[in-house]
């Protein structure tokens, strides 16, 4: 047993690895929620409202800047304690999750897609460019 698995709840790395979550999910999870027990040392882990877990997310955005990404790995590790490992209901659901990023996708400019067009030799490849174009 090494010193991370000892420092976990009791059963968290052991359903990790049986339900074949990839290593780095597995390394991820466990990173996470031990920071969210370092966190919380001083309570009941099993006693954590979802405002306490809504407030530690918080407070990691606005003092760590995590990412859009991090922040739903860390409400995944948290979730996966208490939904999968302790058996609850998924009233975890309400912890609160990022919206969506959304990016405009990249336009080619009009002199771009007339290079395109030109240098492509091929006919019935230019008319499916120019097709989609």
């Amino acid at each position: 047993m090494n010193a991370i698995s000892i420092q976990l709840p009791s059963g968290y790395l052991e359903l990790l690895r049986r339900k074949r979550y990839s290593q780095s999910t597995i390394t991820t999870y466990t990173n996470y929620f031990l920071d969210f027990k370092r966190y919380h040392r001083t309570e009941d882990l099993d006693a954590i409202t979802c405002q306490q877990i809504n407030d530690y997310i918080l407070e990691l955005i606005q003092h760590k800047k995590i990412s859009v990404s991090q922040q739903n790995q860390r409400i995944n590790a948290i979730k996966f304690y208490y939904e999968k490992v302790l058996g609850r209901r998924k009233q975890y659901i309400r912890i609160s999750r990022p919206r969506k990023e959304s990016r405009l996708p990249t336009v080619l400019t009009l002199e771009e897609v007339e290079k395109i067009l030109h240098l492509t030799k091929n006919l019935k490849h230019k008319c499916i460019l120019m097709t989609i174009y």
